[in-house]
C-alpha cells in the first residue's frame, strides 16, 4: 500500500439541505393501497444569484407492493430546472418534474425503498419541494413519522458482582410502537458480544475474566432506527473457587459426524471429580457421544480431556441446535451451544461438508488463537511473522474480508445468519474509520484533491517533496457520493491494524486504545517489508520526531497534525463478492431479509472502492511527464481495480483541509471482475450513486480485456500496467506496449520481491474470473479459464500420501503483443509474454484457492481433469491437518533480512514508543525490540548468528485456513 501523504488548501464545505419526511395514508384504487415516503436532499454551488444542484430523492413503499411507480412533484420557483437524472426516466412541464421508474427499480416490496436523483440548475434560490406523490398518492406533511425502539437491561443489574471465570446472563426488554423490534444487540463497552433477533432478548456471556464492565443494550426497529438502553455496570472479581473450563462454548456439528469440545479443572481438587455432559434442550438429533462422564483427578485435572458430539443423518435439510450442559458436583455448570450442519440438503453423508465443519471450529475455538478477545481475526495465530504485516498479530482488511466469507459459508450450510451479521459489524468497528476517525472530510474539495508528490525508485530518496506546481485532475465522484449517503466520510477498510496495541501508538497517539491503525510501506517500489518504519494512521506527533513520522516521508515547509488511511481495493472487493454469495444463498432458504442490511452496506462499500478506478492524481490515462493532462470528468479513470486509494485531512478542524488519492499502477492479481459485475448487475448490490453501477459495468469489460491482453501464450497471466512510470509519471521505455493508454509492467507495484513472481495472485485473481463464469456462463472468461486451466493443471502434482506440488514462484519473458485501446471486443493473443515456473511449493492457502477456481471452471465447463484435481489436492491438503488447521513446513531463510538496515535520513532522529530509537543506525530489529521477546527468537536468532538451521515454522494464517474451509465446502455444495 504505497500510499502518499499530501497536504492540500482549505475548501469551502458543502451546505446539504434536507427536506421534511412524512409519511400520509391516501386514498387509492382498491387494487392497491398506496402509502409513501420520500426523502429529498440537495447539493446546492451558486456563481453568484445563480447556480446548480445535484438532488437525491429515496422514496420508501409504506404500502401495498408496487409493480411501478411515477413520483410527481413540484419545484416552488419558476427558475428551478431540471437538466439530467439516474435511475428513473425524467421530465418536466413549467415547475411539475415525473420520474418513472426503470426496469430494474419498478418493484418495490411493502417496506422498501430506492435511491433515485438528478441534477438541475436554479436562479435566485433553490428552496426545496415541498410535496411528493407516487401514482397520484400525495406523500405529505400528515402523516406519522417513525418511532424509535425502546429498550432497558433487565439482567443484569446494576452493580452487580460475579465470580470469574463468569457467566453474565444479560436480558433486556424492547418495543416499537409503530413497528416491530428486527434485532437486540448486546455490548460491552463497544464490543458487540451477541444479538437476538426474536423476544424474550438474552444473552449469556460466558467465562468472563476479572474486570470492570459497562452492558448495554441497542435495539433496532423494522426501519433501522435505534436505541441503546442505559448502561449497566458489573464488577467481576477473580476467586480461587475452582471452576469448569470449558473450549469452545460453540460448535457446530456435522449432520452423521461428529465435533468436539474440551474439558478441565481450574484448580487441583481433593479428590477424583465426576464431570458429566447432557442436552438440556433443542434438537434430539444432536447427541453426546463419548466423553458423556468424563472423571479428573488430583494429578490429570489439568489435563484437558473431549467430550464429543454427534449428530444424526436425518431426512430434513434444515440444521437444528442445541444446549449441552456440563455439570460437576460443588461446580457451576456451563453451557455448550451446538449447532447442527445439514451436510447437502438431502440427507447424503458429503465428506466435504464435515472437513469445513471440523475447520470451522479450529478457527473458532479459543484456544487456537485465531481472534483477539475483541474478536478480530489476527493475520496469523503465531506471533513471529514477517511477510506483508510485519507482524503476526496484526491483521489486515484481506483477513476481515475473508472471515466475511467464512461466516457466510457457515450460513450456507446451517441457515444461520447472525455471524456473517455479527463479522461485518466487527469489520465496520474495527477495521472501516468511523466519523470520528476521520474528523475533517467536511473541508475536501474534488476539484483540488491532493497536493504531487512523486515516487522515487529508492528508499534513500524520502522524503518526497511536496510540489504545487503539478496539476492535478478533478475527483468526479466525490459530490455524487455525498449526494447518496449524506456525508463526506469513506466507507471502505484501511488495509492494516496493530490488533494487541503491539507497537504502542493506539488511537492517535492514545497509546493504549487497541485495535489500533497503522500503516508500515510508504516509501516507494523498492520498499522491502524489511526496510519500513512503523507508522500511526493518526499522527499527532506523540511519538517519533518533533514531526512525528511526516517527514520520514514527505518533505514540506511545515507539518500539520493529521489522520490518513489507505485501502487494499481487492479486500474491499472480496467482501462485495462474499455479500453476493451470502445474498444467493440465504435467498434460496427464503432468509434474504436477515441479511438485507450488510448486503446494502456491501453495495455501499463498492460504491467508494470506484476511487481505485483513478490516477494516483487524477491524470488522464497515457501520462509520460509530470505536466501530462489532469483528468476533467471521468476521463482520468482506467476503471481497473488499481493497488491502493487513499485519504487523509487534518486532526485540526481548524486547519481545514482533507486529500483524497488513487493510484496510477494496476496489477492483474486485484482485478475482481465477478464483484464487478455483481455491483452491475444483482439489485440489492447495485450502488446507491448515480453512476455507480454503469461505472462497474465498464470495469467488468475493461478487467477482462486486461486480462486477456496480459494472458501469455502458456495462458498464466502477467503482471500489469501503470500510468505513472517509476512513479513520477516518467517516459517508460518506448518499446513496452500500452492498455488504453497505461505502460505493461511485468512488476507492477513493488519489486523486493518483484509482484507477480507469486502464483498465490494467479489462483486468487483466476478465482474471480472462475466464479464470474461458474455463475454466469462469460463467454469471454472462460476463454481464459480454458487456457489457465489447462497450463495450471500441466504444473501441478498430487500423491496419495498427502504430497502435492503447485506452482510457486514464477518468471517472466517477453511483453503483449501491442497497444490495446477498443471500448469493445478483445486483445489479440501474446505468442511472444511467456511464464516459467520456477519451482513449486505446498501452501495451504494458494491450494485452496487455486482448488476453488477448478472446481467453479469444471462445474460449469464439466470438466473431469479439473474436477478431479480440485478433489486430490483437497485431500492432500487435509492430509496435513494439525491440532490447529492445515499448515506445512516453512523455511523462512529470509528472516536473515531481521538485521537489515531501514534507511532514515542523515540527522532524522526520533523513538518508538515503547523507548527504541530511531536513526541512522537503525534496523528491522532494532526498532522492533519486542520480537526478542518472542518465542520463536531463539531458533531466529541461532540462525543470525551462524549456530542454528534456517529457522522452519507451521504458520496458521487466518486467510489460508479460510481459503481451504471454503474450498471444502463448496466442493461439498458444487459436487454431493
Amino acid at each position: 500500500m504505497l500510499s502518499r501523504l499530501a497536504r492540500r488548501l482549505a475548501a469551502p464545505a458543502v451546505l446539504v439541505l434536507v427536506a421534511g419526511t412524512t409519511t400520509v395514508l391516501a386514498q387509492a384504487p382498491a387494487s392497491a393501497a398506496v402509502a409513501c415516503q420520500v426523502t429529498y436532499a440537495s447539493n446546492d454551488w451558486s456563481s453568484g444569484s445563480s447556480g446548480g444542484f445535484t438532488a437525491a430523492i429515496t422514496i420508501e413503499n409504506r404500502g401495498d407492493p408496487l409493480t411501478n411507480w411515477t413520483l410527481t412533484f413540484d419545484f416552488p420557483t419558476t427558475t428551478q430546472r431540471y437538466q439530467q437524472g439516474w435511475s428513473a426516466t425524467w421530465s418536466q412541464s413549467g415547475t411539475r418534474v415525473t420520474a418513472q421508474n426503470m426496469p430494474w427499480n419498478g418493484n418495490l416490496a411493502t417496506g422498501a425503498s430506492t435511491s433515485i436523483g438528478f441534477n438541475g440548475t436554479w436562479s435566485g434560490s433553490n428552496p426545496a419541494p415541498t410535496s411528493f406523490a407516487i401514482n397520484g398518492t400525495t406523500c405529505g406533511d400528515s402523516g406519522p413519522v417513525n418511532t424509535p425502539p425502546t429498550v432497558s437491561l433487565t439482567s443484569p443489574t446494576a452493580g452487580q458482582s460475579f465470580t470469574a471465570p463468569a457467566t453474565v446472563p444479560i436480558a433486556a426488554t424492547a418495543a416499537d410502537a409503530d413497528g416491530t423490534v428486527a434485532k437486540v444487540d448486546f455490548y460491552q463497552g463497544s464490543t458487540l458480544l451477541g444479538t437476538d433477533t426474536s423476544a424474550p432478548y438474552t444473552y449469556n456471556w460466558q467465562n468472563v475474566a476479572a474486570g470492570n464492565y459497562s452492558i448495554t443494550a441497542r435495539a433496532t426497529d423494522d426501519d433501522g432506527d435505534t436505541t441503546v438502553s442505559s448502561p449497566v455496570g458489573i464488577t467481576v472479581t477473580s476467586s480461587n473457587t475452582p471452576a469448569l473450563l470449558v473450549s469452545p462454548l460453540s460448535l457446530a456439528v456435522p449432520e452423521s459426524g461428529d465435533a468436539s469440545f474440551s474439558v478441565r479443572l481450574s484448580a487441583q481438587p481433593s479428590g477424583n471429580v465426576s464431570v458429566t455432559t447432557a442436552r438440556v434442550s433443542g434438537d434430539t438429533d444432536l447427541t453426546v457421544g463419548t466423553g458423556a462422564t468424563r472423571t479428573f483427578s488430583t494429578s490429570n485435572w489439568n489435563t484437558a480431556q473431549t467430550v464429543t458430539l454427534n449428530a444424526a443423518d436425518d431426512a430434513d435439510d434444515t440444521s437444528g441446535s442445541a444446549v449441552f450442559r456440563v455439570s460437576a458436583s460443588g461446580y457451576a455448570p456451563v453451557d455448550v451451544n451446538a449447532t447442527e450442519v445439514d451436510d447437502d440438503g438431502s440427507g447424503g453423508d458429503n465428506e466435504y461438508i464435515q472437513r469445513f465443519t471440523e475447520l470451522y471450529n479450529d478457527l473458532h475455538d479459543p484456544a487456537n488463537g485465531y481472534f483477539s478477545p475483541e474478536g478480530v481475526p489476527y493475520h496469523s495465530v503465531e506471533t513471529f511473522m514477517v511477510e506483508a504485516p510485519d507482524h503476526g498479530h496484526e491483521t489486515t482488511s484481506e483477513a476481515y474480508s475473508y472471515y466475511l466469507w467464512l461466516e457466510a459459508v457457515y450460513g450456507q450450510v446451517t441457515g444461520d445468519w447472525s455471524k456473517f451479521n455479527n463479522a461485518w459489524a466487527s469489520m465496520e468497528r474495527y477495521i472501516i474509520p468511523a466519523t470520528a476517525d476521520q474528523p475533517t472530510n467536511s473541508f475536501y474539495d474534488p476539484s483540488k484533491p491532493a497536493t504531487y508528490a512523486a515516487e522515487h525508485p529508492s528508499v534513500s530518496d524520502y522524503p518526497s517533496q511536496i510540489e504545487q506546481g503539478v496539476s492535478v485532475g478533478t475527483d468526479p465522484i466525490a459530490n455524487e457520493l455525498q449526494s447518496a449517503y449524506g456525508t463526506r466520510d469513506i466507507y471502505g477498510m484501511h488495509w492494516l491494524l496493530d490488533v494487541d496495541n503491539t507497537y504502542g501508538f493506539g488511537r492517535c497517539g492514545d497509546g493504549t486504545t487497541k485495535p489500533a491503525y497503522i500503516n508500515t510501506y510508504q516509501r516507494g517500489a523498492e520498499e522491502s517489508v524489511f526496510e519500513t518504519i512503523p507508522q500511526p494512521s493518526c499522527d499527532t506527533f506523540e511519538h517519533g520526531g518533533p514531526n512525528g513520522f511526516l517527514d520520514l516521508f514527505i518533505k514540506d515547509s511545515s507539518y500539520a497534525k493529521q489522520w490518513k488511511y489507505t485501502n487494499a481495493p481487492d479486500a474491499d472487493a472480496r467482501a462485495v463478492q462474499v455479500a453476493y454469495w451470502a445474498l444467493t444463498w440465504a435467498k434460496a432458504q427464503g432468509k434474504e431479509s436477515q441479511i438485507s442490511a450488510t448486503v446494502a452496506k456491501a453495495a455501499k462499500m463498492g460504491d467508494y472502492l470506484r476511487y481505485s478506478m483513478y490516477d494516483k492524481y487524477f491524470k488522464q490515462p497515457g501520462c509520460t511527464s509530470p505536466s501530462c493532462p489532469a483528468g476533467t470528468g471521468k476521463n482520468a479513470a482506467s476503471y481497473l481495480m488499481s493497488w491502493y486509494y487513499a485519504w487523509g485531512g487534518a486532526t485540526d478542524a481548524n486547519a481545514g483541509w482533507a486529500w483524497r488519492i488513487g493510484s496510477s499502477h494496476n496489477h492483474s492479481g486485484y482485478q475482481n471482475p465477478f464483484a464487478a459485475w455483481a455491483l452491475s448487475n444483482v439489485t440489492e448490490l447495485r450502488p446507491r450513486s448515480s453512476t455507480g453501477a454503469n461505472d462497474w459495468s465498464t470495469s467488468l469489460t475493461r478487467q477482462l480485456q486486461f486480462y486477456t491482453w496480459l494472458q501469455s501464450a502458456e495462458g498464466a497471466i502477467a503482471g500489469g500496467a501503470t500510468n505513472s512510470w517509476e512513479g513520477d509519471y516518467g517516459t517508460p521505455p518506448s518499446n513496452l506496449p500500452k492498455f488504453h493508454g497505461m505502460t505493461y509492467d511485468w512488476q507492477p507495484v513493488y519489486h523486493d520481491p518483484p509482484s507477480n513472481q507469486w502464483f498465490g495472485f494467479q489462483a486468487w485473481t483466476m478465482e474471480r474470473v472462475a466464479e464470474l463464469y461458474n455463475v454466469t456462463g462469460n463467454a469471454d472468461a472462460k476463454r481464459l479459464l480454458d487456457k489457465w486451466v489447462a497450463w495450471a493443471l500441466d504444473n501441478t502434482t498430487v500423491g496419495t500420501d498427502g504430497s502435492y506440488e503447485i506452482p510457486s514462484t514464477l518468471r517472466w519473458t517477453g511483453a503483449p503483443a501491442g497497444n490495446f485501446n477498443a471500448t469493445t471486443g478483445m486483445p489479440p493473443a501474446n505468442p511472444n509474454l511467456h511464464v516459467e515456473v520456477v519451482n513449486h511449493t505446498q501452501d495451504v492457502g494458494v491450494a485452496g484457492s487455486y482448488a476453488k477456481v477448478l472446481m467453479y471452471y469444471a462445474a460449469r465447463a464439466n470438466h473431469a481433469e479439473a474436477r478431479d484435481t480440485a478433489k486430490a489436492l483437497l485431500d492432500a491438503v487435509w492430509e496435513n491437518r494439525d491440532d490447529k488447521g492445515v499448515s506445512v513446513e516453512e523455511t523462512k531463510a529470509d528472516y536473515q533480512r531481521v538485521n537489515d538496515p531501514v534507511y532514515v535520513p542523515p540527522g532524522w532522529t526520533g523513538t518508538m514508543p515503547n523507548g527504541d530509537p530511531i536513526n541512522s543506525n537503525s534496523t528491522f530489529m532494532s526498532i522492533r525490540s519486542f520480537y526478542e521477546d518472542d518465542p520463536d527468537w531463539p531458533e531466529v536468532q541461532a540462525y543470525l548468528n551462524g549456530t542454528g538451521p534456517v529457522p522452519t515454522f507451521n504458520y496458521h494464517r487466518f486467510w489460508a485456513q479460510v481459503d481451504v474451509a471454503v474450498a471444502l465446502a463448496e466442493y461439498g455444495r458444487l459436487f454431493p
